[in-house]
């Protein structure tokens, strides 16, 4: 039975990535004539009267107009960000929380740049001072992530490589 949630890359007309939507819609969107196929490289779903290719990549066949995407600042995008990993000790581990390097009481703001992913022994250790106050040092400094099409698509290219040559440069 073909898996019908799996992703689809959208491509607007112009070829430029867009969304990421369900193998479901893709064939729905094709079959309404509002996308064509670009690239099948998972086989075929077997209907009852017909054969329908299974989308990894579509293309709508008009143009879209939308603005950048961005990345949604959110606890997550932090964790992915920072690769899922202390940025104070360097170790991945599952109980993450996100630390404040300059504590709000003073004056630290809730941005990208002012979130780093900690270990909860870490964030405890560090408390409510800075990293000098609490001899620690970040791994890197936190910046806001790219809003390329390679960052912003990027969790589904590990299990759809075909994806890639149509990111880049995006």
């Amino acid at each position: 039975m073909a898996n019908l949630s799996e992703p689809v890359l959208v491509l607007n007309a112009n070829f430029a990535p867009i969304n990421v939507c369900t193998t479901k819609r893709a064939i729905l969107l094709m079959f309404s004539g509002k996308a064509s196929l670009v690239l099948n490289g998972r086989g075929v779903i077997q209907a009852v009267t017909r054969v329908f290719p299974r989308p990894s990549i579509i293309r709508l066949g008009v143009m879209i107009k939308r603005p950048r995407p961005h990345v949604s600042f959110s606890k997550r995008e932090i964790f992915r960000r920072d690769n899922y990993t202390c940025q104070y000790c360097g170790q991945h581990k599952k109980n993450l929380t996100v630390d404040h390097v300059l504590p709000r009481h003073l004056g630290g703001e809730h941005s990208w740049k002012n979130l780093v992913a900690a270990c909860a022994a870490c964030n405890h250790f560090k408390g409510g001072r800075t990293v000098q106050q609490a001899n620690m040092r970040l791994l890197k400094q936190p910046v806001e992530p790219s809003s390329s099409a390679q960052y912003i698509f990027g969790k589904y290219v590990r299990e759809n490589q075909e994806w890639e040559p149509f990111l880049q440069g995006w």
